[in-house]
């Protein structure tokens, strides 16, 4: 019984290991960097919609995904939701608290089932300058990241909702599309209500846009939520509209 307790203790370490170094920032590590990373790091499960951390809280900690998807949001004055960010696996959560010490800015919540690797931030900022390789690599994903938030910003102030969800509908199938019988699933399911969140628009809005794209053949919107691109090029011209 024992012996078989210390064999799964045995395959959960190994397989934590080698899910780290797979990822991204740090696949470049030797053994003896990825053993140190592993000696500073713990693992932490959430559920679909559980809370990561709020804004505002202490930035004391470093996230990376493992599996699963999470969504960064802010809220605006009149309390509606914005999603600044989906991230998945590889991706590194927190890393502007973790340079600055300052508070969350962001809201995050798992959108499904999901697994990070967590590190404190004084454990973290020293295995940094042990290997400065893996900063690099973590300013270069906080670089894509201010790129992404200017140019959501550029968008709704340019661009009416019919552009903003055209737009974000394409770079959905680009990230997660799956080739289907009549076009290009979008592999990730969200919500009316979170692809508002992912616009600046209300579910309604969201709804009647997209019963409408259906009904011309843009797009086939499935009774399970699953979006199926039927005319990318129809889309990349509705993209291109503004109210400008």
């Amino acid at each position: 019984m024992l012996a078989a307790r210390e064999t799964d203790l045995a395959h959960l370490v190994i397989d934590k290991r080698a899910m780290v170094a797979s990822i991204p920032i740090f696949n470049e590590l030797e053994d003896e960097e990825l053993d140190g990373l592993l000696d500073i790091a713990m693992t932490r499960s959430l559920e679909a919609d559980e809370l990561l951390f709020e804004r505002g809280d202490d930035g004391i900690q470093i996230f990376t995904i493992m599996e699963g998807r999470l969504k960064a949001t802010a809220e605006g004055s009149d309390g509606r939701e914005l999603v600044i960010s989906i991230m998945e696996r590889g991706e590194v959560i927190g890393e502007i608290a973790l340079f600055d010490g300052e508070r969350r800015s962001l809201r995050v919540t798992a959108i499904e089932p999901s697994r990070l690797l967590v590190i404190h931030r004084p454990d973290f900022l020293r295995f940094l300058e042990r290997y400065p390789s893996v900063a690099i690599k973590l300013l270069s994903a906080l670089a894509r990241r201010v790129r992404r938030v200017t140019s959501l910003v550029e968008d709704a102030v340019f661009m009416n909702v019919t552009s903003r969800l055209a737009k974000r509908l394409l770079s959905l199938a680009r990230l997660y599309g799956e080739p289907a019988e009549r076009g290009m699933r979008i592999g990730i399911k969200l919500s009316q209500r979170e692809l508002g969140e992912l616009i600046g628009a209300t579910r309604e809005t969201v709804n009647k846009q997209l019963r409408s794209w259906a009904e011309e053949g843009i797009l086939d919107w499935g009774e399970d939520g699953q979006i199926t691109i039927l005319s990318p090029e129809g889309l990349e011209t509705l993209a291109m509209l503004s109210n400008l």
